[in-house]
């Protein structure tokens, strides 16, 4: 248990091939699931892999959190391995977007309150619609003070 032991360690971890750094991250994906059953195995699904530090499967968005040092690749194969839909979750939040009836943005398939991620959604801020939105703003040191 002393110098040899760690040296013995030592050699034998400088022989291990470095291993990929993955960033902490969190990884959304659309998942069609359809009865309790569903969750169950997408959530068994989840749970095996590596690095995962929490997740959550919720059937009525029809979405699955995984928060932790997971790969989005990994993630997708495992949830497509139990035999369900799968792909990646491009949708951000109605109230988030500044123009959430652009082309292209609103999606039959999407649950409610939520929108498609296109390029337009936020808009230019140097068009003069977002001129005129930032004209009432509270944030603006300059605005109206009629309102």
């Amino acid at each position: 248990m002393g110098f040899r032991h760690n040296l013995r360690e030592f050699f034998s971890a400088c022989g291990k091939p470095k291993e990929k750094l993955v960033p902490k991250k969190t990884v959304n994906i659309r998942v069609k699931m359809d009865c309790k059953g569903c969750v169950r195995k997408v959530k068994h699904a989840v749970e095996k892999l590596e690095g995962v530090e929490s997740f959550d499967v919720n059937q009525k968005l029809q979405r699955v959190s995984v928060t932790g040092y997971v790969d989005e690749k990994e993630v997708l194969e495992a949830v497509r391995s139990t035999g369900k839909t799968a792909d990646n979750w491009r949708l951000v939040p109605y109230n988030l977007a500044a123009f959430p009836y652009v082309q292209g943005a609103y999606d039959v398939k999407a649950p409610s309150g939520f929108v498609r991620n296109v390029p337009n959604l936020n808009g230019d801020p140097e068009s003069p619609e977002m001129k005129l939105m930032r004209l009432f703003d509270d944030e603006n040191p300059d605005h109206c003070s009629i309102m």
